[in-house]
């Protein structure tokens, strides 16, 4: 049984988005694969299909990706004006699921990361630096298992 599997994560972005009217919370993790790892999306909640179930991240590829390869947080408050139409293929969680605005952040555990909560709105500019700023501060540094990479000072 992995660590995770005694948090209950569907519970906790459902709390998520009820708390900060998101129209969209998803949580990719690292799955294990034949000699290699995979990156999923586990769980979502205000999802339009299941569609997100089939994605399959790489390293460096998609909102998931880039945030699991960089290790820092990813907010794009317009999606068309900052991705594009045309790239819009190269984010297909953004795509599936109509996402306008959305913020991305790294989930640690043992010092790697092992996962990406993803945020977002289907409308532009509802997620601004400001309110990802504060749902930052709000989630805090620890999520279950994983902490967000956040380093409170008391």
């Amino acid at each position: 049984m992995r660590k995770d599997d005694r948090f209950d994560f569907q519970e906790k972005i459902g709390q998520i988005k009820e708390d900060f009217g998101f129209d969209f919370v998803g949580v990719a993790l690292v799955q294990s694969a034949e000699r290699r790892f995979e990156l999923r999306w586990t769980y979502a909640i205000g999802n339009r299909s299941d569609r997100y179930r089939r994605i399959i991240l790489q390293s460096g590829k998609g909102v998931a990706g880039y945030v699991f390869k960089s290790g820092k947080p990813f907010l794009v408050d317009n999606t068309e004006k900052v991705l594009g139409n045309r790239d819009l293929f190269n984010y297909p969680i953004i795509d599936v699921e109509g996402l306008k605005s959305f913020g991305a952040i790294p989930l640690y555990q043992s010092n790697r990361v092992q996962g990406v909560l993803l945020v977002g709105y289907r409308s532009v500019g509802e997620l601004s630096v400001e309110a990802f700023a504060e749902f930052r501060r709000v989630i805090g540094a620890q999520i279950g298992p994983y902490s967000s990479g956040e380093w409170i000072e008391s």
